[in-house]
């Protein structure tokens, strides 16, 4: 896991990216195990820096030392299940219902975890003879940088994934938040980097190997090393990445996105491959790539921003820092926002010009402001809803989220539009409202009025949406009184 000794050299940090060359377990004597052991140790094997996670029936199983790890971890009771290679075999699980509040409790405390779900149905495996197992394949690979559930994220805070590159001479940083898709980059200086980290705080860094020898940054690794990942030695290179990104947004070039440098998109190709990675090629809705220039916010050195308290006060809490005196937004994604231009403040006088224009723009008028606060307070977490839909997770409740998220947007555009026009960076706002009043419908129509907390619960889809879905609903529910209305026949 994390090498939390203190020291600053990088040969101490000994976590390693999944599957980027970590040192592999040594191979076990599998002859005398049972199919499903035998199928359990393959798949550790290629994942031997995480916690596997595996799926049996209703519970998340874990065995040999992921057990003993994770039993300690998670004051859980450990067990056995038979024997190998002579020895008891250490075991405990999760149930797949609680599987969110445990991993939160992994990830905090340094661990990543491979989720392995079962690929078919049991009664399939059953067809193939009495020994077979059920197929079985990772899913997905947990990391701090790349959660995405509500229950292991901070609603009003941004979790970046930052990775480091290097290309011709210079540094470059890219970082993203895979639950709502902000992409950016900047070119940054072994000077620099540190007050980035700063002010970015990301969920985990990742850095090339080579970059990991360079003197210059030993100090900036070791403030960071409890999040720092490092990755191969070779990684994408720059051109390499360019055309990847450029496949991703369906660009013949990335120049209408910004002057990105060499060691920028690097970075950001670094970003993607990883979320490649751990999401087994699923990305989430991605936002254009924003370059950050340098110069374009004030950037503050780690202990001058810690002892500022701006965002979290000395002794890490959030509570009696400047942010949480001045915080009064009404939503997550709000808190995030404020959080972000708190931590970045800007230095362009045109552009503080116009957000001072904009917040001036609803001070003066109490009736619209307090309005527009009523409508936000209604406006679940889109951003986050999009990306757990797009990389597969998704449930019933987000689709509602984004159907009453679109719904306050129709009528925040409705109530801004009816008022004096607004200044050019409101106007920027509501115009990126757009108009979705067609989805807004069909997702009326198809969701039940109570859902679900996931899909395999079923009975999300209202009644009348799908005649076939309603005909298979009869012939479930009313079954007795359809075969007693044939037996009169």
């Amino acid at each position: 896991m994390v090498d939390r000794s203190g020291a600053s050299g990088p040969a101490e940090v000994i976590r390693r990216a999944p599957g980027t060359g970590a040192k592999e377990a040594a191979p076990a004597r599998d002859g005398a195990a049972t199919p499903m052991m035998v199928q359990y140790l393959a798949i550790k094997r290629a994942h031997p820096d995480c916690l596997l996670f595996y799926r049996m029936g209703d519970f998340y199983e874990l065995f040999f030392d992921d057990a003993v790890e994770a039993a300690a971890a998670l004051d859980i009771t450990l067990t056995h299940r038979g024997r190998h290679d002579g020895a008891r075999v250490p075991m405990c699980g999760v149930p797949v219902r609680a599987a969110e509040s445990y991993l939160s409790r992994l990830i905090r405390k340094g661990f990543r975890v491979a989720v392995c779900e079962q690929a078919e149905d049991p009664a399939q495996a059953r067809k193939r003879g009495n020994k077979s197992v059920v197929a079985r394949e990772v899913t997905r690979i947990v990391t701090p940088g790349t959660i995405t559930e509500d229950a292991l994220l901070d609603a009003r805070r941004h979790n970046y994934l930052a990775a480091l590159a290097g290309a011709g001479g210079d540094l470059g940083l890219a970082w993203l938040d895979l639950s709502t898709g902000e992409f950016s980059a900047q070119s940054v200086t072994s000077a620099t980097l540190g007050a980035v980290l700063a002010r970015l705080d990301p969920g985990e860094l990742l850095v090339p190997e080579r970059l990991l020898q360079n003197a210059d940054l030993f100090e900036v690794f070791a403030e960071w090393k409890a999040v720092l990942t490092p990755g191969p030695a070779g990684g994408r290179d720059s051109e390499a990445a360019r055309r990847r990104l450029a496949e991703i947004y369906k660009v013949k070039a990335l120049d209408a996105f910004g002057d990105f440098s060499r060691a920028e998109i690097a970075a950001c190709g670094a970003v993607v491959d990883y979320v490649e990675l751990t999401q087994k090629g699923r990305l989430p809705l991605l936002g254009r790539p924003r370059r950050m220039t340098a110069g374009g916010t004030l950037e503050i050195d780690a202990a001058t921003r810690r002892n500022l308290e701006l965002t979290h006060t000395l002794s890490g809490a959030r509570e009696g820092s400047l942010l949480s005196v001045i915080d009064r937004t009404t939503t997550g994604a709000g808190g995030r926002l404020i959080a972000a231009r708190l931590a970045a403040p800007l230095t362009d006088p045109a552009a503080i010009a116009e957000r001072a224009d904009g917040v001036a723009y609803f001070v003066d008028d109490a009736a619209l402001r307090e309005d527009v606060r009523a409508m936000l307070a209604r406006c679940p977490d889109i951003e986050r809803a999009l990306s757990r839909i797009a990389l597969g997770r998704g449930t019933p409740r987000d689709l509602a989220a984004i159907r009453d998220g679109l719904g306050q947007a129709a009528a925040l555009r409705a109530r801004i539009e009816g008022e004096a026009p607004p200044p050019a960076s409101v106007a920027a706002s509501v115009q990126g409202l757009g108009f979705h009043g067609e989805l807004v419908d069909r997702l009326h129509r198809a969701l039940a009025p109570e859902l679900p907390a996931t899909a395999r619960d079923g009975g999300f889809i209202a009644a009348g949406y799908s005649g076939p879905l309603d005909e298979l609903r009869t012939l479930r529910d009313e079954s007795r009184r359809l075969i007693a209305n044939l037996q009169r026949r």
